[in-house]
């Protein structure tokens, strides 16, 4: 994957010209709402793997394949979820033993 910089110093990963023409100066967001979009997206894969699982076992549901494909989805993202939360918990900590 190609990285083109962009104003300011900023670099973004860059796929085709049709992604490169879309590309628009960074928006500021904040790490809160990065974090908290990302437990949105871990949330909505669980309920959606829970419908899933609801579904097949009423027998309204006849692909155990899709049913399948969405726990694993969901059980990866939850993973993600947390080694981002272990890695930040190793990060603050580190960050505390430092001497002043």
């Amino acid at each position: 994957m190609a990285i083109a910089p962009v104003g300011a110093g900023g670099l973004v990963p860059v796929g085709d010209a049709a992604s490169l023409a879309q590309v628009r100066p960074a928006e500021k967001t904040s790490f809160v709402d990065v974090v908290g979009k990302l437990l949105g997206e871990a949330n909505a894969g669980q309920l959606e793997a829970d419908q899933a699982i609801r579904e097949l076992a009423l027998g309204h549901a006849d692909n155990l394949h899709d049913v399948m494909l969405a726990v694993a989805k969901a059980d990866l993202t939850f993973r993600t979820v947390l080694e981002v939360r272990n890695r930040l918990t190793e990060a603050y900590q580190e960050v505390m033993r430092m001497q002043v």
